[in-house]
Formats: C-alpha cells, structure tokens, sequence
C-alpha cells in the first residue's frame, strides 16, 4: 500500500512570503522594453518571456546532515522574426543596456539564419485571449528553513532505517521545495504569465542479507507536490521505500521466456510517454516515429482511452496556455484505441499542414484508462490478471528505438505464479515492440498513480520476451 498523505508535514498557505525578488509588473515591463527595441530595429514579430526561479533543497545520510542548497536563477529570453528568419537570444541581467544588447543579438542572429517557410509566432487566431486565463491552483510557496527540511528528511530516513533489522544502510534522504514564475508576450497580441511551485520528499534505503552470499537491494520512493500540504507523511514514504528495497532480497535469475508483463504503475507512465513522443510533431515532420500517419488509425485495443486536460486544479502538467500562448483544450487523444489526435506546436502544426493542438513546450494531464476496469482492480487484483508471468517494478537503460518502435530494457520485479508473488527476479531484459505492446494491453489497473503530468494504473501486456539465465 502506498503511503498516504498528511497534514503533518507543514502548511503552505497561498499568501505566504514567494521568496521571489522580482514582481509581476517588474517582468511586464522587462518584456515590453524588449519587445519595443526589437520593434525598433526592424523585427517583424517578436516575443520575449522573463522568468525567475528560486528553493531550497537539503539532503541527509544515515542521520547526519549531507548538503544543503539554494537556487536563485533568472532569465530573459527574446526571439525576434525577420520574415521567416528566427534569432534567440537570452540574459539573466536586467539592466536597460543588457536589455538591449540580447535584443541585438538576436536580431543579428535572425539576419544570418537561413530562413524557414513556416517559422514565425503563432497566428492570432490560435492564441489564448487575455482575460481568459484560467486560475488553476498551481502555485503553494512553502517557506520551510533548511533545520525544518533536514528534520522531515531524517525523520523519513529513520523511519525506513527502523522498518527491519535487514535495512542495514541508506542512500539517503531529501527535501526539496521550489518555486517559480513568468511572464511572457509577443507582438501578435499574447500577454500572460503565473507562479507555480513544486515540492518533494524522498528516500532511498538499502536492504541487504548477510552470509557467504551476502546480497544488497537498493529501492527508493518519493513524494511530490505543488501543496507542502499533500505531501504524504515523511515516516509513511521511508516505510514503503523499505518495504519495497526489502521485497527484493532474495532476487534470482529466470530461465528465458516468453510471457505476459505486468508493468507497475509509475512504470506504465513511462509506456504511455512512449506513445506521447511517438505522435508528437517533431518527430512526425522528421519521420522519425514509428506511428507515422496514425490519426484515425486504431494503435491501442477498443477498451483503451488517453484523455488530456489542461485544466486540473494544481495538477502538475496543468497550464491556461502553451508556451507560445496558443489556447489549450480538454480532449481525447485516443478513442475506443483509435488516435484522435497528435500533440503539435504552431511549428510542427505548420510542417505537417496542420493545426496547433496547443503543445508547445510537451503535454498537459494524460490519463490513460480501460474501459474494462473495475473499482476492484487494484494491484491484487491484476496480479491474478497476469496469473503466470512477470511482474516488472524496475527499469534500466534507455532501450527504446522511436523510429521502429523496437523495445528492449534491463528489468527487475517478480516472478508470479497463478496471481501469486512467487519470488522476485533481476539480471532480467523485457523486449517486443511498442506497436504490438500497445495493441497487446489486456487490462489497466485501478491504482491509479501520478507520474509528473500522466496518470495511468498499472498496465498488463499479453506477451513479451523476457531474457533471462
């Protein structure tokens, strides 16, 4: 069971001090003065975002205190058009003359660049209004010193050094809170910015057993949130990374074979951004994605649905606007299986003859579902899904071609015989491909987990090979 969350760990009040040493109308008035010296020079379109960023992250080890680090960054970035000709240039000081001179230079850069038919903001019709922007609930300061943090982060250390005796060293724990925000505007007519801020916990125990064949398992698990407030409590995280780096002792190899594939949760978040990167635009114009020409086309089984919705109050991929200020809409992405639609920018849009789907900068909430799943189809339940096979908890290597859709990872996890753990594995490699993992998704899982801006339970594949002794 996962760890759950509580109030404990400290309040983050919406009025509490940022921490940020630039306001609001400082940064409009940063971006408007670029946007008039590149008007000035002679640009044709231009846009320019001003940003700040700012927290505190603190790590321990074994009890003692290991490093505590503040952050303070700030940047103007400007992009001037001349024609189809594009230019870049950024700063992290505001002063007038520096202002200036980056809005030079990235119209130097425009005047020598080659120019590109479809480079230029996006057209006026796509941008989302002033006025419209949604308040989404994306910004929690947590204005915690660095004794607090280095207390939350022993204390969730100490509480998995004390689940069991066989918990016998610790990677360590920590505590990070960070905050942000912008503003940004181009000369088609977008003015917009917010704050935001992103919190963690986290801890990484070891587990080892003694004797002649002495074995370590390492494991680790977090907590992360815009609110401090949900933040799950720091003994609960440092249990369950225990009882998960405890679960593994006593891996053993398998002989190789071919099986069913239960990928956990937060691992099946990473299979639903395979398809994410598949059917984005820029790997679409470059015809480097092995779901070219999908849309309309069936990629998963009916009973799949991919939704994507911009719009969650404080979730972590939520946002009123891309980043080239383009509107953003609730939607489906995949339908009864069939892809509804792509994840494009005003660039990628224009390169494949299409329409900005309001990507700019990656996706929004994904939430991939089964029309198949039940209120009872929790971790137990798809165990006796998978009835014989594996049961995967960890992932290695970055083995995934995009332009085949080839899959090939180092793994670890459990082997499980008729919907029971029977002992768990590693030294393992899982291979097939994404086309035929994607349309061989027999169930999805009611634990539902949260990985960054996916959410997606825990996803049973019909058949893999699996390389083992």
């Amino acid at each position: 069971m996962k760890p759950q969350r509580s109030r404990a760990v400290g309040t983050a009040p919406q009025q509490a001090d940022s921490g940020f040493s630039y306001s609001r109308p400082f940064f409009e008035d940063l971006v408007d003065r670029a946007l008039q010296h590149a008007k000035k020079l002679g640009a044709t379109d231009a846009g320019a975002e001003a940003s700040e960023g700012c927290g505190l992250s603190v790590s321990v080890r074994k009890g003692e205190l290991e490093t505590v680090e503040r952050n303070r960054d700030k940047s103007l970035g400007v992009t001037v058009y001349i024609g189809h000709r594009r230019g870049n240039a950024s700063t992290s000081d505001f002063s007038p003359a520096a202002i200036e001179q980056t809005v030079q230079a990235a119209y130097d850069i425009a005047r020598f660049t080659a120019e590109d038919p479809v480079a230029g903001l996006p057209d006026a019709a796509d941008i989302a209004p002033a006025g419209t922007h949604r308040e989404l609930d994306l910004f929690h300061p947590w204005a915690i010193t660095s004794e607090e943090a280095a207390r939350l982060a022993m204390e969730c250390e100490e509480a998995a050094l004390k689940t069991h005796r066989r918990i016998t060293n610790s990677e360590g724990a920590g505590v990070s809170a960070q905050q942000s925000h912008f503003f940004s505007a181009h000369t088609r007519g977008f003015r917009g910015g917010y704050a935001s801020s992103r919190h963690s916990l986290s801890v990484a125990p070891i587990a080892s057993l003694p004797g002649k064949n002495a074995e370590m398992q390492r494991d680790a698990w977090y907590s992360s949130q815009r609110n401090a407030a949900d933040l799950a409590a720091p003994a609960a995280v440092g249990r369950y990374a225990a009882e998960r780096a405890l679960s593994r002792l006593g891996s053993r190899k398998i002989p190789t074979t071919e099986c069913p594939v239960l990928f956990e949760s937060p691992l099946a978040a990473g299979l639903l951004g395979g398809f994410v990167q598949a059917v984005s635009g820029g790997a679409l114009y470059r015809k480097s994605s092995f779901l070219l020409d999908s849309l309309g086309k069936p990629v998963f089984p009916k009973h799949i649905d991919i939704e994507e919705d911009p719009f969650v109050l404080g979730g972590k991929g939520s946002s009123p606007f891309d980043e080239e200020g383009v509107r953003v809409q609730r939607r489906k992405v995949v339908h009864a299986g069939r892809v509804e639609g792509y994840f494009l920018s005003s660039y990628s849009a224009r390169k494949l003859g299409m329409q900005t789907t309001g990507n700019a900068g990656g996706s929004h909430n994904l939430a991939l579902t089964s029309r198949r799943t039940q209120a009872g189809d929790d971790l137990d339940a798809m165990l006796k899904k998978l009835g014989t096979g594996l049961f995967v908890i960890e992932l290695m290597g970055q083995g995934v071609n995009y332009v085949t859709g080839d899959y090939s990872r180092g793994a670890s996890g459990f082997w499980v015989e008729n919907g029971e753990i029977a002992f768990p594995v590693h030294e393992i490699t899982i291979a097939g491909n994404l086309k035929t993992m994607f349309k061989g998704i027999e169930a999805v899982g009611a634990d539902a987990y949260n990985y960054g801006a996916k959410t997606v339970g825990s996803i049973l594949v019909n058949r893999m090979k699996v390389a083992g002794s």
